[in-house]
């Protein structure tokens, strides 16, 4: 297996050959240049703000080109348990606005010719147990109740019709997700934004951020600037120099392969209608079909990504696929790469304002159309001066219990092994 991205060999991501020099002074300084910070800058600049997004790497450089290229409606943690922590008003908005996110995600790319291969293909939720389908089958009747939105079962026998597996108990379908190819989403969206007037500042880590009367001084390691307003977008990378932010946002790795190109029958076997499909387990595995390869993804390891990490994983995942898929037990897996999640101790994503800094963090594996839509979203609620009124800014974003964590996650181990245990019992 090649430690090497699949998707950057399918296009051309920004680079850092001509650095865009650091402006004096801007409007809006956006710290983070993947999908939220790039769909921000977008906004604002077509508003005609002056924006800069300051990105350490290069653009599109951490969790955004490195996913499974999977635009999903809903939120990480079930709508059920939504409606009875936040209330039925604000659960309906959050469910919205995650419906509206993949509609966001095909706006941009049509108004803005991005070809990333973006279809609403649907996704599958498969069933690894027969108490699962069960559960699914309540799923059904609460979408519709509670929210008039629609999905359906696949029933055990009519499996072979989704997906050429016989390991699941059944599944349940929602037709309104989509898939892309996510670093050519992504580069292309930060095409739009530099036309748009955005400045885009490449290898640009921001070393220092202090708050001076009514504006901010930004330190970065090529220079420093004045901003009056700044926006965080920095998810899994979250750091040091936003502390408060970054004890409240645990950074998970999530890994991906892929196969060698399949023949046409073999990839129609295992995916006859091209679904991104992921299952119920807690230490779930994604996967779906690019290109006539299997892209096969999951938590393999909790530690975010590294050499180790990395090759481990691949290994990891090859096994988890061929559990799935006897049909390519032989199939060459040629790429295997890991990049980092951001997720809430609540598991919620979270919008707000903390000591003059606006941020949008938490996406826990939904951030393809999520962080494209909040991103959009924050920036006119900058514009507008009305954040408190954003639906993913009326609940608390808690610390950790008992302030146990500056930051660096010590834990992961022991998580890691909890959701194989709860894996178990279940």
């Amino acid at each position: 297996m090649n430690q090497q991205i699949y998707w950057h060999t399918t296009v051309n991501m920004p680079d850092d050959a001509n650095l865009t020099p650091i402006p004096s002074e801007v409007d809006f300084a956006i710290i983070g240049g993947g999908y939220t910070g790039l769909s921000a800058a977008w906004r604002l600049a077509k508003q005609g703000a002056k924006v800069v997004v300051l990105e350490a790497e290069t653009f599109g450089w951490g969790a955004s080109s490195r996913n499974g290229g999977m635009a999903l409606t809903g939120l990480k943690v079930g709508m059920a348990v939504v409606i009875k922590k936040y209330g039925r008003e604000l659960a309906k908005k959050l469910f919205q606005y995650s419906l509206d996110s993949v509609d966001t995600v095909e706006q941009i790319i049509k108004e803005e010719n991005i070809n990333c291969g973006f279809a609403k293909s649907g996704h599958l939720l498969t069933a690894n147990k027969s108490k699962h389908y069960e559960a699914l089958k309540v799923e059904v009747d609460f979408m519709a109740r509670e929210f008039d939105h629609k999905v359906r079962l696949v029933p055990p026998g009519e499996m072979n019709s989704e997906i050429g597996s016989n390991i699941y108990h059944g599944a349940l379908l929602d037709e309104a997700s989509a898939g892309l190819n996510p670093a050519q989403f992504v580069a292309g969206l930060a095409r739009a934004a530099e036309n748009a007037g955005a400045l885009l500042c490449a290898r640009a880590r921001v070393s220092r951020l202090e708050r001076s009367q009514k504006r901010f001084v930004i330190e970065t390691e090529r220079g420093s600037l004045y901003a009056k307003s700044v926006f965080v977008g920095t998810s899994g990378y979250t750091g040091n120099v936003t502390k408060k932010l970054q004890r409240k946002i645990i950074p998970i790795g999530s890994f991906i392969i892929a196969t060698e190109r399949l023949s046409d029958e073999l990839a129609h076997e295992l995916s006859p209608k091209n679904r991104m499909i992921f299952d119920y387990k807690h230490f779930l595995n994604y996967f779906r079909l690019w290109d006539q390869r299997m892209i096969f993804g999951g938590r393999a390891a909790f530690f975010p990504e590294n050499e180790n990490t990395i090759k481990q994983s691949g290994e990891i995942l090859q096994r988890e696929m061929i559990q799935v898929y006897p049909q390519l037990t032989d199939a060459k897996v040629e790429f295997v790469w890991g990049g980092t999640l951001d997720f809430a101790f609540d598991m919620m994503t979270h919008v707000g304002e903390l000591d003059g800094v606006f941020y949008s963090l938490g996406y826990a594996g939904h951030g393809v159309a999520m962080g494209t839509h909040l991103g959009k979203t924050v920036a006119e609620a900058m514009l507008k001066g009305n954040i408190k009124e954003h639906p993913f800014a009326q609940f608390d974003f808690p610390n950790a219990p008992l302030g146990l964590y500056d930051g660096r996650p010590w834990f992961l181990p022991f998580a890691g092994a909890f959701h194989k245990i709860l894996d178990f019992i279940e």
